[in-house]
């Protein structure tokens, strides 16, 4: 009867020994796991094949030709339009040329520089793939979750910005972004309307 009763306790402990290291191992292999969903997060660095704070206007007129307008003398914006997708193309340049921000905005009216061969749709998009007109759930699945998500209006319109710093992917990358989207009604998904890139901050 003893016997039974220490062989039995013996099988207990190496029960619970076993246990404790499936356990453990299970914990350990989480761990991986959470890191790649954190690790999913990607940083920005161009729209429209241009980087803020990096490229001229110089580069940008090479890709697009010239612009449809230039709200000053100092051509401290410059802006196109396409006219097959319905979208616009604005710049803002320093004294020195070099590009600050880039915005792709949906637009209103058909625009008359700019044809669909010499713009292609998927032009005036982000190094990603983000452009305007995808669904708004395309920006967290490709950038994650955004610093902060905000109500916003354009033209009466009720809209959400998103907003991204990308500081964390290093000193080197100083962009920030803002998307629009519109809001999700009547089980109709959000779009984004407008992407801004900019060099370093908004």
């Amino acid at each position: 009867m003893r016997s039974w009763v220490r062989n039995n306790a013996t099988l207990a402990v190496m029960a619970g020994l076993a246990f404790g290291a499936l356990a453990a191992v299970g914990a350990q292999s989480s761990k991986p796991a959470t890191k790649k969903a954190g690790a999913h997060r990607m940083n920005e660095l161009t729209l429209a094949g241009l980087r803020p704070g990096r490229d001229t206007r110089g580069k940008a007129i090479h890709l697009y030709r010239n612009p449809i307008t230039s709200t000053d003398s100092q051509n401290s914006q410059l802006s196109w339009a396409s006219g097959c997708n319905l979208q616009t193309l604005t710049m803002d340049v320093d004294p020195d040329g070099k590009i600050q921000v880039i915005r792709a905005t949906a637009a209103d009216s058909r625009g008359t520089a700019l044809d669909c061969k010499s713009v292609p749709p998927a032009a005036w998009r982000t190094g990603n793939g983000l452009r305007v007109g995808d669904a708004a759930s395309k920006v967290a699945e490709l950038y994650g979750q955004p610093d902060s998500r905000s109500p916003s209006t354009k033209d009466g319109q009720p809209l959400e910005l998103w907003y991204y710093a990308f500081d964390w992917a290093g000193a080197d990358v100083p962009q920030v972004m803002e998307v629009l989207c519109t809001v999700e009604k009547s089980g109709s998904p959000g779009r984004v309307v407008e992407i801004t890139l900019a060099a370093p901050s908004l």
